[in-house]
């Protein structure tokens, strides 16, 4: 409670309150608590306080406290100088007994009752407040239960949970497994991207024989930071830029799997089916980007972030002839951040969607998701919090974790197998019949091929020959010209002549 200077009867006293002041600051204090509430009354605090002036807790301004009565007013009060709980007893140092003598004032053994040793009694702090919130009778009595301690397994174990928990609600799905391999999400990649980061939210890698290789760094930073100032720092030749691009374009054309990985290829692709909205998509696509191993995400977000720029360079020399920089970016990376590994067509136009979004969004995209991170901390936080039990209440009891997933039935699993992740490649579908650009050969082709990986998809847009003809409708053939003659003059009425006879 704030203590300041007050004067009563021309004479100033330091540190002190008055009465209606510690009144008001205990009031709101335990309106706030949750052992309390916003119930509390203040003749409830009243009732408090005077019981803190009965042991002593606090005391008049000139030292009296035990008897006087503590009123809502403007009296002053102090704490005391030393603490009103007793100090634990103090083992003397071991020395012989001294035998004493009995003196002659001393009374005889026995006869007085005054002089008996009483053992003092030992207050700490936990027996001090529970006897005082019993006393007021407003607190029942409670004991303190100690959380077993919270392991490193189990930690990442919450981690992993809730994170999974979280993307689950947000696709609305009733299961991952239809997405996504629960077992094979490593719960460590998810705390290293949390945490591990610079300043700038670049992921930091403990083994540096992961990082990029310094001539592909060196490489992206010039194209990133493409100078505009003098000529001393522009190349010694022509086409310097584009040579630089190409090694980069080589480097990440050759990895092994894609940055997004195979494993969640279906977890990406089902996210795309949010991108009408927008929040979600880029929420979703958050929490998919938490889940990728730490050198992933560091070349992921290094590789994003110089298409980006490059984008946005108005000074930037064309990197390619016939195509603009956005259109370069999405069709040189695309198939190296996302593939799957049954390579077909259509891969190629999921690739280009989620690039385009993954370009336009990266800075959200890349970050960690303060929600998410937030609501775990204050849950490992609560797991290790000593806990106040009541009389009557479970002493079992825990919050159960968040769970992600539920048993079903076969029947269930196999439906949401076939049709859960549909949503997605019918907006593919619907994206290949109403592009513009495509001519009637090229979209042909692509609606083969989709009707050949995906026939329930096609068959459920084209249930008949007919509604697949109305795509493609038959030119009008024309008129055969006829052969012998035409008629340049339309035929005329037959008029008789009349006759020259007479």
């Amino acid at each position: 409670m704030p203590l300041r200077k007050h004067r009563c009867r021309f004479k100033s006293y330091e540190r002190c309150f008055t009465a209606a002041e510690a009144v008001d600051w205990l009031h709101e204090l335990l309106r706030r608590s949750q052992n309390f509430g916003p119930e509390v009354t203040r003749k409830q605090t009243v009732q408090l306080l005077k019981k803190f002036l009965k042991n002593h807790v606090i005391e008049d301004i000139k030292g009296k406290w035990g008897q006087e009565d503590f009123e809502d007013n403007r009296h002053l009060y102090r704490f005391p100088p030393s603490s009103p709980l007793r100090p634990y007893p103090k083992r003397p140092p071991y020395q012989k007994d001294v035998i004493k003598f009995p003196e002659w004032n001393d009374p005889p053994p026995g006869t007085s009752q005054e002089n008996i040793p009483v053992r003092p009694v030992v207050m700490n702090s936990e027996m001090w407040y529970k006897r005082h919130s019993i006393a007021i009778g407003e607190v029942p009595a409670c004991r303190l239960v100690y959380r077993r301690q919270l392991t490193e397994a189990n930690v990442e174990e919450i981690w992993k949970t809730m994170t999974l928990s979280y993307l689950q609600k947000i696709l609305g799905l009733d299961s991952l497994e239809e997405v996504l391999d629960v077992k094979l999400v490593n719960s460590k990649f998810i705390i290293h991207n949390v945490y591990s980061v610079s300043k700038q939210g670049v992921v930091i890698l403990d083994d540096k024989s992961k990082e990029l290789p310094h001539w592909v760094l060196s490489a992206m930073k010039c194209l990133a930071n493409w100078p505009n100032c003098s000529d001393l720092k522009q190349p010694m030749y022509l086409g310097f830029e584009k040579d630089v691009f190409k090694t980069i374009a080589d480097y990440y054309g050759h990895l092994k799997e894609p940055l997004l990985t195979f494993h969640l290829f279906d977890a990406f692709v089902s996210v795309l089916g949010l991108l009408q909205k927008e929040n979600m998509a880029i929420e979703a696509f958050q929490i998919c980007c938490l889940l990728l191993p730490p050198e992933n995400r560091r070349k992921l977000q290094l590789l994003m972030r110089m298409m980006a720029r490059i984008c946005l360079n108005k000074e930037m020399p064309p990197l390619c002839d016939g195509f603009g920089a956005r259109t370069l970016m999405v069709q040189t990376f695309s198939h190296c951040i996302l593939c799957s590994k049954d390579e077909v067509d259509l891969d190629d136009l999921l690739a280009a969607r989620l690039v385009t979004f993954l370009m336009d969004n990266y800075q959200e995209i890349l970050k960690v998701p303060l929600a998410l991170q937030t609501s775990i901390e204050e849950r490992v936080a609560h797991l290790r919090r000593v806990q106040i039990k009541y009389p009557g209440a479970d002493m079992d009891i825990t919050l159960s974790a968040p769970s992600f997933c539920r048993q079903i039935s076969p029947e269930e699993f196999e439906y949401q197998r076939v049709y859960g992740s549909q949503e997605p490649l019918a907006a593919l579908l619907e994206e290949v019949i109403t592009d513009a650009k495509l001519s009637s050969k090229e979209k042909k082709k692509k609606l083969k091929q989709f009707q050949k990986s995906y026939p329930e998809v096609y068959q459920e847009r084209f249930p008949t020959p007919e509604s697949e003809a109305l795509l493609f409708p038959e030119k009008p053939k024309a008129k055969p010209q006829l052969l012998m003659w035409v008629l340049k003059n339309p035929f005329q009425p037959f008029q008789r002549t009349r006759s020259f006879r007479m």
